[in-house]
């Protein structure tokens, strides 16, 4: 296990280093994001597998959540859309990169449904998975925006045009892509907004820009405002904005296909 791990480690930094041929400004940014994994190490948390009822007594929402069966198929949907693109769907499809699971997506779908935002914010996009579910939810509450962070695929050019694919056009309304590392982009958005309902982390799943992400986000968080942050399990990031924030109420959601872990933070749980 400890040899897998450094094997990623090392092949991470390759690819970081690569960036800097494929984008010399932000790749600069990203190579200490590949030094600083060296000092990364998996995390094992207690799993909440009750999590979604938890959620939503968090919301104030009701369950079992009558918003559940249009997830599942604007879920169907958006694999379908990608497929007639001729987009393969799923775990490692987006070059090392993956599109949201139906969990995390599930989530999204249901948090922003019922905590009904003014403010969304997402660092990653991709194919734009996630952010599809967000724009879904707004327009059927019918208010809202969300800001998008997104460096486009930094390591493999050809798959830069797919980037935001799954957000039709009927949606963008609502939609302010800012392209760029999050490092680059978010402290200044931030800055324009002033507070955030609800934060999506996608981005790059290091400790350390997890980390830097969720604290920027922490201080502008509204009061009932929600933090959903992918892939916690690699790395020591969310565990390390946790024990900092100790009045912070945390879920340990497990993904659908059972491969990875994601975190919910909610600053004050109904």
């Amino acid at each position: 296990m400890g040899s897998v791990f450094r094997n990623e480690q090392v092949d991470r930094v390759r690819r970081l280093a690569g960036a800097l041929v494929t984008d010399p400004l932000e790749g600069v940014r990203l190579v200490p994001e590949g030094i600083a994994s060296y000092f990364e190490h998996p995390v094992e948390y207690d799993v909440d597998s009750a999590w979604e009822p938890r959620l939503h007594q968090w919301l104030g929402a009701p369950w079992p959540c009558p918003e559940r069966d249009r997830s599942r198929e604007l879920w169907e949907t958006v694999i379908a859309e990608l497929e007639e693109r001729g987009l393969a769907f799923g775990r490692h499809t987006y070059g090392q990169y993956s599109d949201a699971d139906a969990a995390l997506a599930r989530a999204v779908w249901c948090t922003v449904l019922h905590l009904r935002p003014a403010v969304v914010v997402e660092t990653g996009v991709a194919r734009g998975v996630t952010s599809r579910f967000v724009l879904e939810a707004l327009t059927r509450n019918g208010e809202g925006h969300l800001w998008s962070v997104d460096l486009p695929h930094p390591f493999e050019r050809a798959l830069r045009n797919q980037t935001g694919v799954a957000v039709p056009e009927t949606h963008r309304s609502r939609w302010s892509y800012i392209e760029g590392s999050s490092r680059r982009r978010l402290p200044r958005l931030l800055r324009q907004l002033d507070q955030v309902d609800v934060f999506v982390h996608d981005s790059l799943h290091t400790a350390r820009n997890t980390r830097f992400e969720m604290e920027r986000i922490g201080r502008v968080l509204g009061p009932r405002g929600v933090m959903l942050v992918d892939d916690i399990s690699t790395h020591q990031g969310f565990a390390d904005w946790t024990r900092k924030t100790p009045r912070a109420r945390t879920l340990i959601c497990p993904t659908d296909d059972g491969e990875g872990l994601f975190g919910i933070a909610c600053k004050n749980p109904s």
